[in-house]
């Protein structure tokens, strides 16, 4: 399993960017997959997540109404649009996929339903 973000960057506040994970390995159509963030200093916290058929989405209240999970099942990607972009939004976002046995299940927002996870993009908000 392999997971490629790419997309972030510098941008200043109520900007916007496109996330994007590229991933390889596994059947994507089959699991959900999340976006978790983790700021300087802090831990990690889950964004956004996305049902493997899409029908279902879950984002943090931090995020709701700015940021849009999505995916392209044909493409093997999965994105997030994030407007309106805030200084605390600043930090590394990383792209996950839950373990190979969980299989057509909604794994929610919890890291530890997590097993595989991408390298992480860095995005940064200036006021």
């Amino acid at each position: 399993v392999q997971l490629q973000a790419s997309g972030g960057g510098l941008v200043q506040a109520g900007g916007s960017l496109r996330l994007s994970c590229a991933a390889s390995g596994f059947g994507l159509e089959d699991y959900s997959m999340a976006w978790f963030r983790q700021a300087p200093g802090k831990g990690r916290e889950g964004v956004a997540s996305i049902s493997n058929s899409g029908d279902t989405k879950y984002y943090a209240d931090s995020v709701k109404g700015r940021f849009t999970i999505s995916r392209d099942n044909a493409r093997n990607t999965v994105h997030l649009q994030m407007n309106s972009l805030k200084p605390e939004d600043t930090a590394v976002y990383y792209c996950a996929a839950p373990p190979l046995n969980r299989l057509n299940a909604y794994t929610g927002l919890r890291p530890y339903e997590y097993e595989y996870w991408g390298q992480g993009t860095q995005v940064t908000v200036s006021s």
